[in-house]
Protein backbone atom coordinates (compact mmCIF):
# COMPACT_ATOMS: atom_id res chain seq x y z
CA UNK A 1 0.00 0.00 0.00
CA UNK A 2 1.45 3.25 -1.11
CA UNK A 3 1.77 5.81 1.67
CA UNK A 4 0.31 9.25 0.89
CA UNK A 5 2.43 12.31 1.58
CA UNK A 6 1.61 14.03 4.85
CA UNK A 7 0.43 17.17 3.05
CA UNK A 8 -1.88 15.35 0.60
CA UNK A 9 -5.21 17.18 0.23
CA UNK A 10 -3.83 20.37 1.75
CA UNK A 11 -4.28 23.63 -0.12
CA UNK A 12 -1.16 24.53 -2.12
CA UNK A 13 0.82 27.57 -1.21
CA UNK A 14 0.83 30.29 -3.88
CA UNK A 15 4.44 31.02 -3.11
CA UNK A 16 6.79 31.55 -0.27
CA UNK A 17 5.38 34.05 2.17
CA UNK A 18 2.01 34.26 0.31
CA UNK A 19 -1.32 33.42 2.04
CA UNK A 20 -3.20 30.18 1.37
CA UNK A 21 -6.35 30.23 -0.74
CA UNK A 22 -8.47 29.56 2.34
CA UNK A 23 -6.91 32.55 4.05
CA UNK A 24 -7.75 34.77 1.05
CA UNK A 25 -11.27 33.39 0.91
CA UNK A 26 -11.81 33.98 4.63
CA UNK A 27 -10.52 37.54 4.25
CA UNK A 28 -12.94 38.26 1.40
CA UNK A 29 -15.82 36.80 3.41
CA UNK A 30 -14.97 39.13 6.27
CA UNK A 31 -14.62 42.09 3.86
CA UNK A 32 -17.42 41.80 1.29
CA UNK A 33 -16.82 45.39 0.10
CA UNK A 34 -13.15 44.79 -0.68
CA UNK A 35 -13.57 44.99 -4.49
CA UNK A 36 -15.78 48.05 -4.18
CA UNK A 37 -12.87 49.75 -2.46
CA UNK A 38 -10.33 48.33 -4.93
CA UNK A 39 -12.18 47.94 -8.27
CA UNK A 40 -8.91 48.17 -10.22
CA UNK A 41 -8.03 44.64 -9.02
CA UNK A 42 -10.98 43.16 -10.89
CA UNK A 43 -9.28 43.94 -14.18
CA UNK A 44 -6.41 41.56 -13.36
CA UNK A 45 -8.54 38.60 -12.22
CA UNK A 46 -9.52 35.60 -14.35
CA UNK A 47 -13.24 35.05 -14.00
CA UNK A 48 -15.25 31.90 -14.83
CA UNK A 49 -17.63 32.28 -17.73
CA UNK A 50 -20.81 32.03 -15.68
CA UNK A 51 -22.11 31.48 -12.17
CA UNK A 52 -25.48 29.99 -11.36
CA UNK A 53 -27.58 30.07 -8.25
CA UNK A 54 -29.46 32.62 -6.25
CA UNK A 55 -27.70 35.64 -4.83
CA UNK A 56 -24.60 35.23 -7.01
CA UNK A 57 -23.14 38.29 -8.72
CA UNK A 58 -22.16 37.83 -12.35
CA UNK A 59 -18.60 39.16 -12.15
CA UNK A 60 -18.07 38.78 -15.88
CA UNK A 61 -21.05 41.04 -16.55
CA UNK A 62 -19.69 43.50 -13.99
CA UNK A 63 -16.35 43.65 -15.77
CA UNK A 64 -17.98 44.04 -19.18
CA UNK A 65 -20.19 46.86 -17.90
CA UNK A 66 -17.17 48.54 -16.33
CA UNK A 67 -15.20 48.30 -19.57
CA UNK A 68 -18.17 49.59 -21.55
CA UNK A 69 -18.43 52.57 -19.21
CA UNK A 70 -14.74 53.35 -19.68
CA UNK A 71 -15.12 53.16 -23.47
CA UNK A 72 -18.11 55.51 -23.34
CA UNK A 73 -16.14 57.96 -21.20
CA UNK A 74 -13.22 57.88 -23.64
CA UNK A 75 -15.59 58.36 -26.57
CA UNK A 76 -17.24 61.35 -24.88
CA UNK A 77 -13.85 62.84 -24.07
CA UNK A 78 -12.70 62.45 -27.67
CA UNK A 79 -15.93 64.03 -28.93
CA UNK A 80 -15.43 67.01 -26.62
CA UNK A 81 -11.89 67.49 -27.93
CA UNK A 82 -13.14 67.34 -31.54
CA UNK A 83 -15.95 69.82 -30.88
CA UNK A 84 -13.63 72.17 -29.00
CA UNK A 85 -11.09 72.06 -31.82
CA UNK A 86 -13.79 72.70 -34.40
CA UNK A 87 -15.13 75.63 -32.34
CA UNK A 88 -11.64 77.09 -31.93
CA UNK A 89 -10.99 76.85 -35.66
CA UNK A 90 -14.32 78.56 -36.39
CA UNK A 91 -13.57 81.34 -33.90
CA UNK A 92 -10.11 81.84 -35.36
CA UNK A 93 -11.50 82.04 -38.90
CA UNK A 94 -14.12 84.58 -37.82
CA UNK A 95 -11.49 86.66 -36.03
CA UNK A 96 -9.31 86.74 -39.15
CA UNK A 97 -12.29 87.87 -41.25
CA UNK A 98 -13.06 90.63 -38.74
CA UNK A 99 -9.45 91.87 -38.80
CA UNK A 100 -9.45 92.01 -42.59
CA UNK A 101 -12.69 94.03 -42.52
CA UNK A 102 -11.18 96.50 -40.05
CA UNK A 103 -8.01 96.90 -42.12
CA UNK A 104 -10.08 97.76 -45.21
CA UNK A 105 -11.65 100.85 -43.60
CA UNK A 106 -10.72 104.32 -44.84
CA UNK A 107 -11.61 106.68 -41.98
CA UNK A 108 -12.90 106.73 -38.41
CA UNK A 109 -16.55 106.84 -39.42
CA UNK A 110 -16.10 103.90 -41.77
CA UNK A 111 -14.24 102.00 -39.03
CA UNK A 112 -17.07 102.64 -36.58
CA UNK A 113 -19.65 101.46 -39.08
CA UNK A 114 -17.77 98.20 -39.68
CA UNK A 115 -17.48 97.62 -35.93
CA UNK A 116 -21.15 98.23 -35.22
CA UNK A 117 -22.78 96.82 -38.36
CA UNK A 118 -20.44 94.14 -39.73
CA UNK A 119 -18.54 92.65 -36.78
CA UNK A 120 -21.67 91.15 -35.16
CA UNK A 121 -22.24 89.09 -38.31
CA UNK A 122 -18.57 88.21 -38.77
CA UNK A 123 -18.11 87.18 -35.14
CA UNK A 124 -21.51 85.50 -34.73
CA UNK A 125 -22.61 87.71 -31.83
CA UNK A 126 -25.57 90.05 -31.44
CA UNK A 127 -23.98 93.37 -30.51
CA UNK A 128 -20.51 94.91 -30.84
CA UNK A 129 -19.73 98.30 -29.35
CA UNK A 130 -16.68 100.49 -28.81
CA UNK A 131 -16.67 103.42 -26.44
CA UNK A 132 -14.18 105.84 -24.88
CA UNK A 133 -14.15 107.83 -21.68
CA UNK A 134 -13.86 111.62 -22.08
CA UNK A 135 -10.54 113.43 -22.27
CA UNK A 136 -9.67 116.81 -20.82
CA UNK A 137 -9.87 118.64 -23.13
CA UNK A 138 -12.04 116.35 -25.28
CA UNK A 139 -10.50 115.01 -28.47
CA UNK A 140 -12.98 115.41 -31.35
CA UNK A 141 -11.26 112.58 -33.20
CA UNK A 142 -12.76 110.10 -30.74
CA UNK A 143 -16.27 111.45 -31.19
CA UNK A 144 -18.16 109.50 -33.82
CA UNK A 145 -21.69 108.40 -34.59
CA UNK A 146 -20.56 104.81 -34.05
CA UNK A 147 -18.19 105.30 -31.09
CA UNK A 148 -19.89 105.54 -27.72
CA UNK A 149 -19.03 108.11 -25.08
CA UNK A 150 -18.55 106.37 -21.74
CA UNK A 151 -18.85 108.13 -18.37
CA UNK A 152 -15.52 108.59 -16.63
CA UNK A 153 -14.53 105.53 -14.60
CA UNK A 154 -16.82 103.15 -16.51
CA UNK A 155 -14.07 100.77 -17.68
CA UNK A 156 -12.54 100.39 -14.22
CA UNK A 157 -15.99 99.87 -12.74
CA UNK A 158 -16.80 97.08 -15.20
CA UNK A 159 -13.42 95.33 -15.35
CA UNK A 160 -11.66 96.33 -12.17
CA UNK A 161 -8.60 98.55 -12.01
CA UNK A 162 -6.06 95.79 -12.80
CA UNK A 163 -8.05 93.71 -15.30
CA UNK A 164 -7.77 93.93 -19.08
CA UNK A 165 -10.51 91.45 -20.06
CA UNK A 166 -13.82 90.55 -18.47
CA UNK A 167 -16.10 87.64 -19.40
CA UNK A 168 -19.64 87.83 -18.07
CA UNK A 169 -22.11 84.94 -18.14
CA UNK A 170 -24.90 87.32 -17.13
CA UNK A 171 -24.39 90.93 -18.17
CA UNK A 172 -26.77 93.54 -16.79
CA UNK A 173 -26.09 96.61 -18.92
CA UNK A 174 -28.24 99.70 -18.60
CA UNK A 175 -27.15 100.89 -22.03
CA UNK A 176 -23.86 102.42 -20.93
CA UNK A 177 -21.79 99.86 -22.87
CA UNK A 178 -24.12 98.54 -25.56
CA UNK A 179 -26.51 101.45 -26.02
CA UNK A 180 -29.82 100.48 -27.59
CA UNK A 181 -28.56 96.90 -28.04
CA UNK A 182 -28.28 96.31 -24.29
CA UNK A 183 -31.60 94.46 -24.19
CA UNK A 184 -30.22 91.81 -26.52
CA UNK A 185 -27.20 91.06 -24.37
CA UNK A 186 -27.16 88.13 -21.98
CA UNK A 187 -23.45 87.25 -21.92
CA UNK A 188 -20.62 89.58 -22.82
CA UNK A 189 -16.88 90.06 -23.27
CA UNK A 190 -15.37 93.44 -22.43
CA UNK A 191 -11.76 94.34 -23.23
CA UNK A 192 -9.96 97.47 -22.11
CA UNK A 193 -8.68 99.72 -24.92
CA UNK A 194 -5.60 101.87 -24.49
CA UNK A 195 -4.83 103.92 -27.63
CA UNK A 196 -1.11 104.27 -28.31
CA UNK A 197 -1.03 107.99 -27.62
CA UNK A 198 -2.46 107.57 -24.13
CA UNK A 199 -5.96 108.53 -22.96
CA UNK A 200 -8.81 108.21 -23.46
CA UNK A 201 -9.40 104.78 -21.93
CA UNK A 202 -11.99 102.75 -23.79
CA UNK A 203 -13.76 99.41 -24.04
CA UNK A 204 -14.32 96.90 -26.83
CA UNK A 205 -17.55 95.04 -26.06
CA UNK A 206 -19.05 91.88 -27.55
CA UNK A 207 -22.55 90.87 -26.50
CA UNK A 208 -24.66 87.77 -27.18
CA UNK A 209 -28.21 86.81 -26.34
CA UNK A 210 -27.00 83.27 -25.54
CA UNK A 211 -24.37 81.97 -23.11
CA UNK A 212 -21.47 82.41 -25.52
CA UNK A 213 -19.17 84.08 -22.99
CA UNK A 214 -18.38 82.80 -19.51
CA UNK A 215 -15.57 83.06 -16.95
CA UNK A 216 -12.73 80.61 -17.57
CA UNK A 217 -13.05 80.87 -21.34
CA UNK A 218 -9.91 81.56 -23.37
CA UNK A 219 -9.44 85.24 -24.16
CA UNK A 220 -6.46 85.22 -26.56
CA UNK A 221 -8.44 85.84 -29.76
CA UNK A 222 -10.74 88.39 -28.12
CA UNK A 223 -7.72 90.28 -26.77
CA UNK A 224 -5.99 90.12 -30.16
CA UNK A 225 -9.04 91.54 -31.93
CA UNK A 226 -9.29 94.31 -29.31
CA UNK A 227 -5.66 95.25 -29.93
CA UNK A 228 -6.41 95.52 -33.66
CA UNK A 229 -9.46 97.71 -32.95
CA UNK A 230 -7.33 99.82 -30.62
CA UNK A 231 -4.65 100.39 -33.25
CA UNK A 232 -7.15 101.02 -36.03
CA UNK A 233 -9.09 103.59 -34.00
CA UNK A 234 -5.85 105.42 -33.29
CA UNK A 235 -4.72 105.24 -36.93
CA UNK A 236 -8.04 106.42 -38.33
CA UNK A 237 -8.33 109.18 -35.73
CA UNK A 238 -4.90 110.47 -36.71
CA UNK A 239 -5.97 110.74 -40.36
CA UNK A 240 -9.38 112.30 -39.69
CA UNK A 241 -9.80 115.94 -40.76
Amino acid sequence: MTQQPENAGAEPESGEGEPKERTVADFLLRNPDFFQRHPELLETLEMPERWSGDGVVDMQRYLLDRRSTEIDELRNCAQEVIETSRSNMSTQTRTHAAVLALLATTDLDDLGRIIVDDLPFLLDVDVVAVGFEPQTPPDPAFVSHHLRSLPEGTVDAVLGVDQEVGLFRNMNDDGTLFGSGAGLVRSAAVVRLRPLLGPPCGAFCLGSRSSVFHPGQGTELISFLARVVEAMVQARADTSP
